[in-house]
């Protein structure tokens, strides 16, 4: 039996990129999917990360847009696999960014946790300094460990952001690990986190979160946007609070060990619940067919109306 513990932590430890970064360590296609395909006018972009990493992306312009969206897609992608959802936000009056992380696609780079979180600051912080796209709203839409993405980032630049949109993503990656069979009892192991459900009460209650679950999502339970949701609702108001581990609401990345737990105490409670979140429930939705789903659409377009509108 401690030998099977080993090996499995070994597994786990070890084994994280491939598991958590699969499409990073496959053989590259040998072209990506252009927006040409689709009939969207397009620009190949470059962008320099912070650690000199560089990103390869797709800008799709709408002129005049009401915003443009910046799409993180799934462990399993490129940022090419997102552009059928980039056609939609297109139909709708926005330009749309999309990004391959370090490692995917044909950007550089080795994927990480701390590298995936550059990424996606490069690439706010590249709209924000661009003439034509500084004074437009910024949407950020995100897909499973896109959703992780996307709610790192809006945390760190809540002042920059007026919406964010998240579809099939989970509390943290040892939450998800913990449910496996055989290596779930050491999640422990896990260094890459993505530890959403402590980043998401740092995301001001004025800034609205639409939720896109797929109930029939056999890769990330549902119950992980139910927890989300959960803990959105409850942002304002665990400004400063006491979970499982005895910690604090504000402890700083990387000081827990990835998973999460039911807010036990509120020290403070003075709170502005949030007005604008939206909780959107599709029954066949599967972990990356819930864009198909009846209703998807319109619920996707009133949220970015009001959005930035607001």
């Amino acid at each position: 039996a401690n030998t099977n513990s080993a090996e499995s932590i070994q597994l786990i430890y070890h084994g994280q990129p491939y598991l958590v970064y699969p499409a990073a360590y496959l053989p590259k296609p040998r072209s990506i999917r252009q927006p040409s395909n689709l009939g969207l006018p397009y620009r190949n972009i470059e962008v320099m990360t912070s650690d000199n990493v560089r990103l390869r992306c797709f800008l799709i312009e709408y002129p005049p847009s009401k915003a443009t969206v910046l799409m993180f897609h799934g462990n399993g992608m490129d940022h090419s696999d997102l552009l059928y959802h980039a056609r939609y936000y297109f139909r709708y009056g926005c330009n749309v960014v999309t990004v391959s992380y370090r490692g995917y696609g044909d950007s550089e780079g080795v994927p990480s946790e701390k590298g995936l979180q550059r990424d996606a600051q490069a690439i706010v912080d590249w709209v924000r300094n661009d003439p034509g796209l500084s004074k437009i709203p910024i949407i950020v839409y995100g897909l499973s460990l896109g959703g992780a993405v996307a709610i790192d980032v809006t945390s760190k630049n809540p002042e920059k952001i007026k919406g964010l949109i998240l579809e099939n993503t989970f509390t943290s990656i040892p939450d998800v690990v913990h449910a496996w069979p055989i290596i779930g009892p050491f999640s422990f192991a896990c260094t890459q986190r993505w530890n959403s459900a402590s980043k998401l009460p740092k995301i001001p209650s004025s800034l609205p979160i639409l939720f896109c679950s797929g109930r029939n999502d056999g890769v990330v339970p549902p119950v992980h946007m139910d927890n989300l949701w959960k803990i959105a609702q409850e942002r304002g108001k665990i400004a400063l609070s006491r979970g499982r581990s005895g910690g604090t609401g504000r402890e700083e990345d990387g000081d827990d060990d990835g998973r999460t737990g039911e807010v036990e105490e509120v020290l403070m409670e003075e709170w502005d619940p949030p007005g604008g979140d939206v909780f959107q429930s599709y029954t066949r939705g599967g972990h990356v067919d819930t864009c198909t789903q009846p209703g998807y659409w319109p619920a996707i377009e009133t949220f970015i109306n009001k959005a930035v509108a607001s």
